[in-house]
């Protein structure tokens, strides 16, 4: 699976929920599109300064509850509090990974993180 490119608008001190569906295409009809079963995955997503950075803006995952998947739909969604925003202090880049029961590794989405400043405190 190659990952798709995303592009992220998070404003800072707000809730912040998106979800993202996993389809493929039917082998005859290109025009209808079934969800993949994610039985058996979990999630990952960093955001860095700069993929370079060392350091880590937030880390998400199914594990830390920033993450969750609908595996029958085919569906994953990412979470931060208002106040995981209101502790984010820059843009920067992120990537999304999936990873199976066997430890294979898929990234699925990936883009800039662009942070819009909170104003009232």
């Amino acid at each position: 699976m190659i990952a798709g490119v995303y592009n992220i608008f998070c404003e800072q001190g707000t809730t912040f929920s998106r979800t993202f569906e996993l389809q493929y295409p039917d082998n005859v009809d290109t025009s209808i599109y079934y969800p993949y079963d994610l039985s058996g995955y979990t999630a990952r997503m960093q955001v860095r300064r700069t993929i370079d950075s060392p350091n880590v803006l937030i880390e998400l995952t199914t594990e830390n509850d920033g993450i969750e998947i609908d595996t029958a739909n085919g569906k994953i969604t990412v979470f931060m509090s208002a106040e995981q925003t209101a502790g984010l202090t820059s843009s920067g880049v992120y990537d999304l990974e999936m990873v199976d029961n066997g430890g294979g590794v898929s990234r699925v989405v990936q883009g800039s993180f662009t942070l819009s400043f909170e104003v009232t405190r």
